[in-house]
């Protein structure tokens, strides 16, 4: 007894060292995210540039599977000539929490940089450094930045209705390069396993107005889009809310930049023109880089997942 009693100890032992090993296998097998840096030649001035293309954990591993796409709209103080300057689109969104913060993030994002369109005497472009850069550690992340010091009390302000005066577009923005980002989508969809029903938008800033400007100019290739800290005018509204396209808009109620009241006019036209889910969320007690916070949560992402075409 004694004997048949190792016996099968040692049988258990060794089928749980077997699946152990298996499980520690299949662990071990699952691919890395990849950072790709992909050509193309810009439509706008005819030079050759590059793009961020980032492939989630687990990308190589599930050969059937098709991804959600999330195209990224950078602000201004990332833009650049898209060669050895493309890293300063590392510093804030979707793709520093997937790369540098190693955020299990399960979308092939795309993120362009925009050109430079003379900006580059703008004091907070001309003193950046490379040093701003943050770097992906082998082990780890590295320590998140500050968030912009705040001065003031919060408060509700003052809603600005009329917005016949004011222009619908920043200066030299992602207007600029429509046909660039229109073929990058294009080049991902043929060349990666996207899931073309599941393609979402959302940029900070100067993409924050991008992100406007492309889901009014094309709002049938995106399942929901996400303009962070940039307003919407309202005469972008009515492609946006015919196609039924979901949004959530995100403003800092401390942002002097990008102010509060520059909000309401728009997505209030939006709501009036639409029956389709509009969010609109303000962190009162955040500055202009209230995208930090966004983007490092979960809530935008999930949200953006929950939406797929058709509507």
């Amino acid at each position: 007894m004694k004997i048949l009693n190792r016996f099968l100890i040692f049988i258990v032992s060794v089928n749980l060292l077997i699946a152990c090993g298996i499980a520690n296998h299949q662990e071990k097998s699952v691919s890395s995210e990849q950072l790709l840096r992909l050509p193309y030649t810009s439509q706008a001035d005819n030079k050759a540039r590059e793009y961020f293309v980032y492939l989630p954990r687990g990308y190589e591993n599930q050969p059937t599977k098709q991804w959600p796409v999330l195209l990224f709209l950078h602000g201004n103080g990332e833009r650049g000539n898209g060669l050895d300057e493309l890293d300063y689109v590392l510093i804030h969104g979707p793709l520093y929490e997937a790369w540098v913060q190693k955020k299990d993030l399960p979308f092939i994002i795309i993120a362009p940089q925009l050109h430079m369109f003379g900006m580059g005497e703008v004091d907070y472009i001309a003193k950046r450094t490379r040093a701003q850069i943050p770097v992906r550690l082998p082990d780890g992340v590295p320590p998140r930045g500050n968030f912009i010091p705040v001065t003031g009390v919060m408060t509700a302000g003052d809603e600005i209705t009329d917005m016949s005066d004011t222009p619908a577009l920043l200066p030299d923005g992602w207007d600029r390069v429509e046909q660039d980002l229109l073929g990058m989508l294009d080049r991902v969809h043929a060349d990666y396993r996207t899931d073309q029903q599941r393609v979402y938008l959302s940029g900070l800033s100067y993409g924050g107005f991008g992100t406007w400007y492309m889901a009014s100019k094309h709002p049938e290739k995106f399942a929901a889009i996400a303009p962070v800290v940039g307003w919407g005018h309202p005469d972008l509204m009515p492609p946006i809310a015919a196609a039924k396209l979901p949004v959530w808009l995100f403003a800092g109620g401390r942002d002097t930049a990008v102010r509060k009241p520059f909000f309401y006019a728009g997505i209030n036209k939006l709501e009036q023109l639409s029956d389709a889910e509009v969010r609109f969320t303000v962190h009162e007690d955040m500055p202009h880089d209230a995208w930090r916070r966004i983007y490092a949560g979960d809530d935008l992402y999930s949200w953006l997942l929950s939406h797929s075409l058709p509507r």
